[in-house]
């Protein structure tokens, strides 16, 4: 165990499975039943098939009784025809749609700590917030913190921009998507 930012931190030694960039990008909606520990059984059959979740955004839908993860994984077209069918076997699974062709409206929230040394930097971070139409959502004597909210190559432009300051903390959201005009996402 370290400490990064006066938090203990566990560093796993064996890294972690990132796409290779070869791989096709998969949006998948899964509905499901809202009950306790339904994502852990979803996420499981991610997991038994080797892949790695590249995001992951779970909430209630319009109906309280059911629940939307939006998952994005990369992988080939026959690999998620087995996993669909897996999902679909779940006893809470409602139904799976692989928007990867879609037509679809997504978004990615982040929440970015960064350092701030003097009025210059505070007037530079509050120029690329406003440059990138980001919220700033905090203030205090030696950091800023701002919301962005868009594609994730903007919220990645953002994340880079700010690299020039000490960025402290960050958290995104995974992608959450709807599919435009009649089609159910």
């Amino acid at each position: 165990m370290q400490i990064e930012n006066g938090v203990p931190t566990i560093i796993s030694a064996a890294g972690v499975n990132v796409m290779s960039g070869n791989e096709k990008l998969h949006t998948i909606s899964i509905l499901v039943e809202n009950r306790p520990g339904v994502l852990a059984r979803v996420s499981h059959v991610f997991a038994r098939r080797g892949f790695n979740l590249e995001s992951l955004a779970v909430s209630r839908t319009e109906d309280h009784t059911v629940s939307r993860i939006t998952v994005v994984v990369a992988g080939d077209d026959e690999a998620f025809k087995q996993i669909g069918n897996q999902l679909l076997k779940l006893i809470d699974v409602i139904k799976v749609i692989d928007h990867t062709s879609d037509d679809l409206v997504g978004r990615e929230l982040a929440l970015i700590k960064v350092r701030v040394d003097n009025a210059q930097s505070r007037s530079e971070i509050q120029q690329l917030a406003e440059l990138f139409r980001a919220k700033v959502v905090a203030i205090d004597p030696q950091t800023m913190m701002l919301e962005v909210t868009g594609k994730a190559d903007k919220v990645d432009a953002v994340t880079k921009m700010l690299g020039q300051h000490e960025i402290l903390e960050l958290v995104r959201t995974g992608l959450v998507v709807l599919a435009r005009g009649e089609k159910q996402t």
